[in-house]
């Protein structure tokens, strides 16, 4: 049974040339697990925001949406509310109270649920999310990820039928995101919740899905299986859309010659899969099986005391006079031109190890030393708080004279910013009209304006397509061979593995290992690629699917 009809449907937004939803056809059935891909602004949030019709946004529309066959926007108020329920993108967009507990209690309490009721429903969902020692704390302090954590339990206490997430992965660290979506996997296969998913972190998500759909400038540029997806971006007219796919397929693709013949069952797509598929290679003596395979990718990182940059000895931080340490006893250095990624759990103090190491927060103990002469800049997790004016364009303006550009240096950095972030299309939009993704890559090009020696990222890739992931990559490289110093919090573990000169894990408020991603990554069971985890038993260090294919050419031309 259909639960979701698109007929033809078209949006634009006020003063745009363009459709943003441009004709979309498209039909859910009850039950399904939907993923929506995309690069950032191809109009996936805009679609979500049509399927929930308190949320959509102004502008000029046509074509119809049904819900169980009835037009969506005939719906009462009350079961629009209840059976269609949404996750945000950005998690501090949707809390309203000022406590875990009331939070919970405020969708129920807006339904006129009699107290028993909510009870009830309160108790099941603080159990099943762990949410039970967060209840009675403060929301400003919980982190990103537990945030978001909070928001989907708020929309499952009043049981919806169709559930819409919009990139609701990109604050959780890794562990956290796998819990999540299999969180969601259990309720669709459980509860016949209905599922659609905006999402760039695929290697989880994309398995479970029943059916993709591909959204390019607003047009819908595939639907069907992910298998059939796999097949079709492995051929060389959709050689782009292989960015999409799971790690494991990917590999696939490269490795064998006829992939796109293979027969749709024998394509994999979990690390279960690929591991499998690998390993029958190497009992086939396929090349580069037993070969020791490193990453070629990341530049070297200086580590002479002459290059430190920036230093923290003995660092130990507390938000209130009586409240836990949230850093405790934390060293870390940073050296001139490296790329030095930290990870951690959400909560871990990420986020409050950047405030401390750019000044905005003081620690209780230890010190912090930036080198003579050396100015940082800093991007924070919310990209909405660097914004002031009305206009994308004003922005980048104000930023630049800000930072003391001429008219001649700050056309030109601008310009160049605008193509590497892919953002001249929207100089004239309003900052918080653009895709979360887009508002990121903004917030980074107003920091870059100011010519930073260090740079200190708050999970720079949140957000972000794989096309702008590699384009973010490629500034940092440049900068960093102009000696410019970057250390970046991230949950972004394949970011971290191919691009990071060294890495670092925060635990219990300090550092407790840290080391060349090879030697980082090849030592966790969690928090390592999924190449990783597919061949470590063969290829103990590699960790991107250019490892292995460096291993394969090695033993290729040897043979």
């Amino acid at each position: 049974m259909e639960i979701l009809a698109a007929e033809r449907l078209s949006f634009s937004y006020p003063e745009e040339d363009r459709d943003s939803l441009h004709e979309l056809s498209f039909t859910v059935e009850e039950g399904e697990f939907v993923v929506l891909l995309g690069p950032s602004g191809g109009g996936k949030t805009t679609l979500l925001r049509h399927l929930k019709c308190e949320l959509a946004p102004v502008g000029k529309a046509s074509g119809k949406i049904a819900y169980k066959g009835q037009p969506l926007s005939d719906l009462p108020a009350e079961l629009a509310a209840a059976e269609i329920g949404m996750v945000f993108q950005n998690p501090d967009a949707q809390i309203v109270m000022d406590t875990v507990w009331h939070e919970l209690a405020f969708s129920m309490e807006n339904m006129g649920y009699p107290p028993a009721v909510m009870r009830s429903r309160l108790a099941e969902i603080a159990g099943l999310f762990e949410l039970e020692p967060l209840l009675y704390k403060p929301v400003h302090e919980l982190s990103g990820g537990q945030k978001q954590l909070l928001n989907l339990a708020s929309v499952l206490l009043l049981q919806p039928k169709l559930l819409l997430l919009d990139e609701p992965t990109s604050q959780l660290d890794p562990v956290a995101a796998r819990e999540f979506l299999q969180t969601l996997h259990r309720l669709n296969e459980e509860m016949s919740v209905t599922v659609i998913i905006s999402e760039h972190r695929l290697e989880e998500v994309l398995p479970l899905a029943d059916r993709v759909l591909l959204l390019e400038e607003g047009v819908l540029r595939f639907q069907g299986t992910p298998r059939d997806f796999v097949r079709e971006a492995g051929q060389e007219l959709h050689a782009p859309h292989m960015a999409y796919l799971p790690t494991a397929a990917r590999l696939f693709l490269t490795l064998e010659p006829d992939a796109v013949q293979a027969p749709r069952e024998s394509i994999p797509l979990t690390v279960r899969e690929g591991k499998r598929w690998l390993h029958a290679l190497a009992a086939a003596g396929e090349p580069g099986m037993g070969a020791a395979a490193t990453g070629a990718s990341n530049l070297a990182a200086p580590a002479s005391e002459s290059g430190l940059l920036l230093s923290c000895r003995e660092v130990t931080f507390r938000y209130s006079k009586d409240g836990a340490e949230v850093l405790k006893k934390l060293s870390l250095s940073l050296y001139r031109g490296e790329l030095l990624a930290v990870m951690g759990g959400n909560g871990a103090g990420k986020s409050t190890l950047l405030h401390v190491l750019n000044g905005l927060l003081k620690p209780q103990r230890g010190k912090v030393t930036l080198a003579k002469g050396v100015t940082s800049g800093f991007l924070a997790q919310n990209p909405l708080l660097y914004f002031s004016y009305d206009t994308v364009q004003e922005e980048l303006q104000q930023m630049a004279e800000y930072a003391g550009l001429s008219k001649e240096e700050s056309g030109r950095e601008i310009a160049r910013l605008l193509e590497i972030f892919q953002l001249g299309g929207l100089l004239p939009s309003h900052p918080h009209d653009i895709s979360g993704g887009q508002q990121q890559k903004l917030a980074l090009a107003m920091v870059m304006l100011l010519g930073p020696g260090i740079l200190l990222l708050d999970e720079p890739t949140k957000g972000l397509d794989p096309g702008a992931k590699e384009r973010l990559a490629a500034l940092l490289g440049d900068l960093r061979r102009q000696g410019v110093s970057i250390l970046l919090v991230t949950h972004d573990v394949e970011f971290a593995a191919r691009y990071a000169s060294r890495c670092a894990m925060l635990f219990d408020g300090g550092i407790t290992s840290e080391g060349t991603p090879e030697e980082f990554f090849s030592s966790n069971y969690f928090y390592t690629t999924a190449v990783n985890r597919m061949a470590r038993e063969l290829l103990p260090q590699a960790l991107t699917i250019e490892d292995v294919m460096n291993a394969w050419s090695a033993f290729a031309s040897r043979s």
